[in-house]
């Protein structure tokens, strides 16, 4: 008997699919279980950042010497600072500061990157040479060197912060799409598309933009992380938000004298860092096996 030919309409090879898909064949639940802890941190960060100046239990700006430095205990749930403010309630509201950096950083460089790779990858020549020549100047510097210089040179504050680290962004994410680009340009919907007289920025952003957003997408949630540290690093070093707000950054640097002595002044934001910042690594990492065409 011959081998027998299933179409790939037939419903039998849709069950296979969908079998795959849902994890069976795909090995979604295994991979994923990561991928949810890490958007439960996510989205408790974000309900955090909303919440969190109503829910914190004392004001985070209040100094009261008489608790200076007291530990951890019933009363301070986290400790208290080297001028008597209440560490808990001061990551509260800083929760709010880092998702906004996050958040930001993002929907600045994320398009920008996004757009000027599939360009330079669809429309090559010059354009391709002199923009990614520029991308490789960029990416020649440590991210964290290039934003203290261009916070430096912009002044400290949360804004010029902000607006250093999105300028240090988008060539990681130029690159990535205008690989994608590269791929699907000479594609066979892409042909039709100009002989149906379509013009090139029109097919940039119907045809190929769509194609590159999901590498692109994975690459900015896995980029997420260094962008909080990154931003803590600018906070650190007094280039972040101005004291005495409650950035992560900034606490660590204010309680780093007392590292030795007082454990929980540096030890506390420390760990709400490392915590977003693997949240994000968990999502990214769970959303490029979930789009990895080769699985």
């Amino acid at each position: 008997m011959g081998t027998k030919i299933i179409p790939d309409s037939h419903p039998m090879e849709v069950g296979v699919r969908a079998k795959k898909y849902l994890g069976i064949k795909f090995p979604f639940y295994r991979l994923n279980l990561l991928g949810i802890l890490g958007l439960g941190l996510i989205l408790f960060l974000a309900a955090t950042a909303c919440i969190g100046p109503l829910i914190a239990p004392f004001d985070p700006y209040f100094q009261d010497l008489s608790v200076r430095l007291w530990p951890p205990g019933a009363v301070y749930y986290l400790g208290t600072d080297e001028l008597g403010r209440d560490i808990l309630s001061r990551l509260l509201h800083g929760a709010r500061t880092t998702l906004l950096i996050v958040l930001l950083v993002v929907v600045i460089s994320g398009p920008i990157g996004i757009v000027l790779g599939c360009s330079s990858g669809y429309l090559g020549g010059w354009l391709d040479v002199v923009l990614m020549r520029l991308t490789d100047i960029f990416l020649a510097f440590p991210r964290l060197v290039l934003a203290l210089a261009l916070a430096a040179a912009l002044g400290p504050g949360l804004e010029n912060a902000i607006l250093a680290i999105a300028l240090t962004s988008w060539p990681v994410y130029a690159r990535v799409a205008r690989a994608e680009a590269l791929l699907v340009r000479d594609s066979d919907y892409v042909s039709m598309a100009k002989l149906q007289g379509g013009s090139s920025w029109r097919i940039i952003f119907i045809h190929v933009l769509p194609v590159c957003l999901p590498s692109a997408g994975v690459r900015i949630t896995l980029d997420m992380a260094g962008i909080i540290l990154t931003a803590a690093g600018l906070g650190f070093l007094g280039l972040g938000a101005n004291p005495p707000s409650p950035e992560w950054g900034a606490m660590i640097a204010s309680g780093h004298p007392y590292i030795f002595d007082h454990w929980w002044l540096v030890t506390m934001p420390g760990l709400a860092i490392l915590a977003v910042s693997l949240s994000f690594n968990l999502v990214g990492d769970a959303l490029r096996d979930m789009l990895d065409p080769r699985i």
